[in-house]
């Protein structure tokens, strides 16, 4: 009685590009998943620490470190809030020191 339905060559591939379409959405997704998961897990990790042998003038704390191929860059800010950059030698040396001007 029922014979049984041919479906039309355009709705099988219209069928085909949606359950294509699907599966990109779901890779698409779970990429975005993995970054954001990635991205927070690397939050947790601590500071670079700075050397033992390098120390900052009394009254500077260092605000940044900067690693170099020979060569570590450390912010500092005094008790009056004036920054400077401290350029070291790998064996602790102070090689430069340059003074952070305050915006105008």
């Amino acid at each position: 009685m029922n014979a049984p339905f041919e479906e039309p060559p355009h709705l099988r591939t219209l069928r085909r590009l949606v359950n294509i379409l699907t599966v990109v959405f779901i890779l698409g997704f779970l990429t975005i998943v993995a970054v954001i998961v990635m991205r927070f897990a690397s939050l947790g990790t601590p500071a670079p620490q700075m050397p033992e042998n390098i120390t900052l003038p009394s009254g500077e704390t260092a605000q940044a470190v900067t690693l170099g191929r020979g060569w570590m860059a450390v912010v500092s800010q005094n008790q009056n809030g004036q920054e400077r950059i401290y350029i070291f030698n790998p064996d602790g040396s102070l090689r430069d020191s340059i003074p952070i001007k305050a915006p105008e």
